[in-house]
């Protein structure tokens, strides 16, 4: 017969090596959740960054249970793990696929315990004795967090469903994805007009501001952008979770609102709010593309970071957005286009300025000199430089070329070296 104590030492032992490695283990499975659970991989860096943390606790609590003998029925769920269930409910994600999460977390760590075991212990009944207890604590401490993590996420979900506003986001989620089989039906329950034109946008609030009130902020920016702008009806307001909402603006006509009265209207009502829009499009298909367009756009602000412009639209960044969609591959195209010229420093970017403000103005060193009111001959000076850095003419692949400056010029740090 095994020796109890001896079985609990090696727990202790094997769960501590694991525990030294609790980042790389947390990336793994982030990694595995993106291939087997993409729902749970949202594409928000804030989201994301709360499931690495979630993740991070969880392990690092039940390393703790093994190492100090902590019975896993008095253990509390990580604040990580309770916050990051309360967004998933929030966003509508289905509870089993949060539990499903859990699973598959605890099949990871187990198999790396198994193998991390294995390199130390040759006693084939000490082995199994360690997997026994593990298997017992483990599957004790995942149904303990789990029932922690679902409650919150069913306390959330009740009441973000019992507001009106929520109540009508899930018959919008439900018009974006399905063919009405009523419009009026539709019009009345969402208290919106969907014949007609429409600005889809997406408004957040950047991650240094505070989280109280934030919805009401981004509501009452709606309101007076739909004031500024000359909207002939209220706009459609539909929170996404409390730190964003989608946002539909009727128009008359298909022209886009004037540059300066979106700022106008940030600068007074939405310090530490950033918004994406989309193009005007008409009826429900154009509600449903324009909604694309900004949520697309969002990502690539997201993915951008303070770097990128409080206000985006889609006219400025359409393509992009495709490729912004799978950032490390946009990452790598641009490497592979603009070689040297991808370093991320002050004197590469002021080349990339360089070329980029050229080839905007259709190859004229005298208008592009204007635009960077610089001399001409210092602009020659510069994409002479460019081409030597290229190591082929600037005139060779110059679609390519202009659409990596424009990532850089958007993205910055985020596909540079």
């Amino acid at each position: 017969m095994v020796d109890e104590t001896l079985v609990a030492e090696q727990l202790a032992r094997v769960t501590a090596e694991l525990g030294d490695r609790a980042s790389e283990l947390t990336a793994e499975l982030v990694g595995v959740y993106d291939r087997e659970l993409p729902q749970l991989v949202h594409d928000d860096e804030r989201m994301v960054s709360l499931l690495s943390a979630s993740v991070h606790q969880n392990i690092d609590t039940a390393m703790r249970i093994f190492q100090h003998g902590i019975d896993p029925a008095g253990v509390d769920a990580p604040a990580a793990a309770v916050e990051y269930a309360r967004r998933l409910a929030q966003r509508g994600t289905p509870v089993i696929d949060l539990i499903r999460a859990y699973y598959l977390g605890q099949t990871t760590i187990l198999e790396h315990s198994l193998a991390q075991a294995a390199k130390g212990i040759e006693d084939p009944a000490l082995l199994d004795a360690m997997f026994r207890r593990a298997l017992t604590i483990t599957f004790a401490f995942i149904d303990r967090v789990t029932q922690q993590v679902v409650s919150a996420y069913q306390d959330e979900r009740d009441r973000w469903l019992l507001n009106h506003s929520a109540v009508r986001a899930a018959r919008v989620r439900s018009l974006l994805t399905e063919e009405a089989a009523d419009l009026g039906a539709a019009e009345t329950a969402i208290g919106y007009r969907l014949r007609g034109l429409h600005l889809g946008m997406v408004l957040w609030r950047s991650a240094e501001e505070p989280a109280c009130g934030g919805l009401d902020r981004l509501e009452a920016l709606a309101l007076s952008l739909q004031q500024r702008t000359g909207c002939p009806r209220r706009p459609l307001f539909v929170p996404y979770d409390d730190a964003s909402a989608w946002v539909w603006l009727p128009l008359e006509d298909p022209a886009l609102p004037k540059r300066q009265q979106l700022e106008e209207t940030l600068a007074e009502r939405g310090p530490g709010i950033r918004m994406a829009l989309g193009e005007p499009g008409r009826d429900v298909a154009g509600f449903r593309r324009t909604h694309r367009q900004a949520v697309r756009v969002q990502a690539l602000a997201l993915a951008a970071g303070e770097h990128c412009d409080p206000i985006l639209g889609y006219e400025e960044v359409g393509a992009m957005t495709l490729l912004a969609a799978d950032l490390g591959g946009a990452r790598a195209w641009v490497q592979d286009t603009l070689g040297p010229l991808a370093r991320d420093d002050t004197p590469h970017r002021r080349l990339r300025d360089t070329v980029r403000v050229f080839l905007a103005a259709g190859g004229s060193y005298t208008t592009a000199a204007t635009r960077l009111n610089m001399h001409k001959n210092s602009v020659q000076y510069r994409l002479r430089k460019v081409e030597e850095l290229l190591g082929r003419p600037i005139g060779e692949q110059r679609l390519d070329l202009e659409l990596a400056l424009n990532l850089c010029h958007r993205l910055g740090p985020a596909v540079l070296t």
